[in-house]
């Protein structure tokens, strides 16, 4: 604390200023937050439903991305029956491919992963995980977008941020 008048710092409990002899102000306590605690409550909730989503989505996108990835390895090595006559592109086309997309297949899902269990933990670096998710899903139409908005809009501002910090039930 200090004195209002030359700002010299005080010790706790003193009345008056030993240099200018000026009278300190009592400390006016700050009154609580009415309903701070329905609100944290609510937004834990939303924490915790974006956290589910995140690792539901997670799943959800590897499982259905390895099936996608494996009816398309069918279609370039040539095995779709008889009305196919060999590969549809050249030999190292088709894995070359196959391969990267398995890899940021598997690169998405362990980020989704790891936001929706870094937001079911409560931590800081989840919620980044969580912004950074909500961004590089924004491109996959309709759920990835409408999951990366929804995260968007419950993680980022001032009010969403300080609330995250808080110590939730």
């Amino acid at each position: 604390m200090y004195c209002s008048g030359c700002g010299r710092a005080l010790e706790p409990g003193q009345v008056v200023c030993p240099q200018c002899n000026r009278p300190v102000a009592p400390a006016v306590p700050i009154p609580p937050v009415p309903n701070l605690q329905f609100e944290l409550e609510r937004y834990a909730g939303k924490v915790r439903v974006l956290g589910v989503l995140w690792l539901v989505y997670a799943g959800l996108s590897l499982l259905l991305g390895f099936a996608g990835l494996a009816f398309v390895r069918g279609m370039f090595q040539g095995g779709f029956g008889p009305w196919m006559h060999g590969p549809m592109f050249p030999g190292w086309f088709g894995p070359a491919w196959i391969h990267l997309a398995w890899l940021v297949l598997s690169i998405r899902a362990v980020l989704c992963a790891v936001a929706g269990w870094g937001l079911l933990e409560r931590t800081q670096w989840g919620r980044i995980v969580a912004i950074v998710a909500a961004i590089v899903c924004l491109i996959k139409i309709p759920f990835g977008t409408a999951l990366g908005i929804a995260t968007l809009v419950i993680l980022l501002g001032y009010r969403n941020s300080t609330l995250y910090d808080q110590p939730g039930p």
